[in-house]
């Protein structure tokens, strides 16, 4: 039923039949059928190259945000203000913990369906509230702030709290041309780099027995020793960083790249890349 019928059919997808299937499709047909299968294709060679799975597009388990990002102040007389994202999340517990307590006794089918259905409602709350309708409201009779709601806007996270201001593992340097970078790629400083990917640098030189602890590692990094930069090296692979531009006036004025590291203090951009952020080489700074 529902999403569970869609996860079961996912789960069957063989992507490597359909993309043979494709492959003699793309050469033995022309116009849009031709421009459809192409598509698919991409869609197809992009979940083999990434290792991804067509069943995880559908989420099974709900990550719940650290207890910082949803807080809960004590007021005057013992009272409690609460954010409404703890709302959210009960009502999603109440009717999981329903659900399973249903299922164990062995509820009828028509129960557990139903049941499901309210579990989904709540999660669909929890993402976005008032997408599918009527939203839930408060104790006051105000909407409750949903996921969504915390992210998108002038007041959301990013706006608000982020860009224009100055974060934890974020820097800013001059940009200049580097013309033998790859497309998807940035040179970050060294001493940028080593500071956005401090944790993971000080992470691994525990894991591999250089410090036998994390505040060594933390001096180790402070005296920038050798053995900080090769493992640098291997902390950046496959871990890309955004790059904005202001005024951020459109959606591809912040990009992921994957960094690659070079000597100096200027982040190198690929020229092709420019027109995107609206950037030159006379002293812009990202």
């Amino acid at each position: 039923m529902g999403a569970e019928a869609i996860l079961d059919i996912l789960k069957t997808v063989d992507l490597e039949r359909i993309s043979q299937e494709l492959e003699i499709e793309i050469r033995t047909t022309s116009g849009q059928k031709r421009k459809r299968a192409i598509k698919r294709a991409r869609v197809i060679e992009a979940f083999r190259r990434s290792g991804n799975k067509p069943e995880w597009m559908v989420m099974t388990s709900l990550p719940v945000l650290p207890p910082d990002l949803r807080p809960m102040v004590q007021l005057d007389g013992g009272r409690f203000a609460t954010s409404d994202l703890n709302d959210l999340y009960r009502r999603v517990i109440n009717r999981n913990n329903r659900l399973r307590r249903l299922l164990e006794l062995g509820a009828p089918e028509i129960i557990i369906r139903n049941e499901k259905r309210m579990l989904q409602e709540a999660v669909d709350d929890l993402i976005d509230n008032g997408r599918r309708g009527r939203a839930i409201v408060g104790s006051h009779n105000h909407k409750l702030k949903s996921l969504s709601d915390l992210l998108r806007g002038k007041q959301g996270r990013f706006r608000q709290n982020l860009l224009g201001k100055r974060v934890d593992y974020g820097g800013r340097s001059v940009i200049v041309v580097g013309p033998s970078l790859r497309l998807h790629q940035c040179g970050l400083p060294k001493k940028m780099a080593l500071e956005l990917f401090k944790p993971f640098v000080m992470n691994r030189l525990v894991v591999q027995g250089f410090a036998h602890n994390i505040k060594s590692a933390k001096r180790m990094v402070e005296r920038e020793r050798p053995e900080v930069w090769d493992i640098l090296e291997e902390v950046i692979q496959g871990r890309p960083v955004m790059l904005n531009r202001a005024p951020t006036l459109h959606r591809l004025g912040i990009q992921a790249f994957m960094p690659t590291l070079v000597e100096g203090s200027a982040i190198q951009l690929h020229p092709l890349v420019c027109a995107a952020f609206n950037a030159d080489f006379d002293g812009d700074q990202m």
